[in-house]
């Protein structure tokens, strides 16, 4: 696995997912319930992984819908 994006923004994480999704691309989020350990701050990042053969063609997928690394 390989980490293809990381945010605090939640709505960009599920867009993100849902777009590579679309695409036939499995991600995976880590980092999820680390809010339990903030206390729901939203100040951890959380990061999304995908598998190193869909690398290059998921962060074109991003790039083409305007979402980038913060």
């Amino acid at each position: 696995m390989k980490e293809l994006l990381r945010t605090t923004d939640p709505v960009k994480i599920a867009l993100a997912t849902a777009l590579l999704e679309g695409e036939g691309i499995t991600a995976f989020q880590l980092d999820v319930h680390m809010s339990i350990l903030e206390g729901s701050l939203g100040i951890l990042p959380r990061r999304l992984m995908v598998a190193q053969r869909d690398l290059f063609l998921a962060r074109a997928i991003l790039s083409d819908n305007g979402i980038g690394p913060e």
